[in-house]
């Protein structure tokens, strides 16, 4: 390991710098370093890099914490940019500004082939180059803030758990962020606040009603409505919905392409949401069948689906409904949630496999442990394709195309 240790420098009781080595990936977008006889992590650093760190110190579930934070760095990365938020570091919503794009996309495919290469049914899986999001900034459509200090909007940093006031956020919409300038230091009856915005139709809610009245738009609207591919969306405010609309567009493209569908056939999207692929792949297939549990993304596919005979939405969780389906279909998307599938939704489709099985992933942790199970199970996988859905950010998601290829 690449590190170099010194003596810690002691400037007041908040601030203790240490010169630091940083060297490789760590957990949340951060860098490891030596210090003090321990590997911590650095927020604001690049691997290779020698840097003057300030050391934190803080508590989490009773357990003594250490990290550092870059505050100079004295031989910088090639990949190193001047990051354009001046949030950028007290915030910590961002973890990657100070990083260049390309750099930044190379990073996520790293992400990505390091999971698989912890599973052996995994190595050699081919991992293709992150594809870049159409905006690098102002691509957020939601946003959810924390409430302070008489009705300030802002962040809380991860580290130190600070409160940090933001008037403008460089990842949001420019409608997200001067509905922010509006309601700053009016909004003190909430304690979180939560923006959404429709980038293809203009539709907007804020969240939660307020009866301030000096705040200028109404608030506390149930839902808003957007559109992807010329097909409208209703999103009730606590159903999910990608963040970045137009590489949501593009991965619901994707989607499609690698499922490959024929007009006489039939797919299944488990864990369907508020039925965005659904609605998209009905199209070009024979039938539809979607399974979601949330009763608040049901009420939006109900909505959503109006004059689609050829989608089924079937209300369950996805590992039961697989096992009672009639016949077995021919392709499958898995859109899980971050944890990732239940083992035995994985194994119910195993039972009844289908031809062709695309997984879509914000998280290549849980991915790899899936797609490992499906391996050993009879599936192959053809290919893994992230995506940039989160520029700025450590978070990546993820295509996976598997096929059914049982060894004999």
């Amino acid at each position: 390991m690449n590190v170099q240790r010194v003596e810690a420098k002691q400037t007041d009781s908040d601030q203790e710098l240490a010169t630091l080595t940083l060297d490789g990936a760590a957990p949340l977008g951060d860098t490891y370093a030596l210090y003090d006889g321990q590997r911590i992590n650095v927020f604001g650093g690049i691997a290779g890099e020698e840097v003057v760190a300030r050391i934190v110190r803080y508590r989490r579930k009773r357990r003594q914490m250490v990290s550092g934070v870059v505050v100079e760095v004295l031989r910088p990365s090639p990949h190193r940019v001047a990051p354009p938020c001046p949030y950028f570091g007290p915030c910590t919503g961002c973890q990657w500004q100070h990083v260049d794009y390309e750099r930044q996309l190379e990073f996520k495919r790293d992400a990505v082939m390091e999971q698989m290469a912890a599973y052996r049914a995994l190595k050699g899986v081919m991992v293709e180059p992150t594809l870049p999001s159409p905006r690098q900034l102002n691509y957020r459509n939601h946003a959810r803030f924390t409430v302070r200090n008489g009705g300030q909007i802002g962040f809380v940093n991860r580290i130190r758990r600070r409160f940090v006031r933001i008037d403008e956020c460089m990842l949001m919409d420019p409608w997200i962020n001067g509905t922010l300038a509006r309601l700053q230091e009016r909004v003190a009856e909430t304690s979180q606040l939560t923006l959404r915005y429709g980038v293809n139709t203009g539709d907007w809610l804020v969240q939660p009603a307020m009866h301030n009245e000096e705040i200028p738009i109404p608030t506390g609207q149930g839902y808003y409505r957007e559109r992807l591919h010329d097909r409208p969306f209703r999103i009730a405010s606590p159903s999910f919905f990608q963040v970045n609309t137009k590489q949501a567009e593009r991965l619901a493209e994707l989607v499609r392409e690698r499922l490959d569908l024929s007009s006489d056939q039939t797919v299944v999207d488990a864990y369907a949401g508020v039925g965005t692929f659904a609605v998209l792949l009905a199209p070009f297939a024979k039938r539809v069948i979607a399974i979601e549990e949330s009763f608040s993304a049901l009420k939006d596919a109900a909505i959503n689906t109006l004059g689609i005979d050829n989608l089924d939405f079937v209300e369950g969780r996805t590992e039961d409904v697989l096992d009672e389906l009639s016949d077995t279909p021919d392709a499958v998307v898995l859109d899980p949630p971050r944890t990732g599938c239940d083992a035995t939704a994985l194994e119910a489709l195993a039972r009844r496999p289908p031809r062709r099985v695309v997984y879509v992933s914000c998280e290549p942790e849980t991915l790899a442990r899936d797609l490992d199970l499906l391996v050993r199970s009879g599936f192959r996988v053809d290919r893994i394709e992230p995506l940039d859905m989160f520029p700025q950010t450590f978070h990546v998601e993820c295509v996976a195309t598997l096929t059914w290829a049982p060894v004999v």
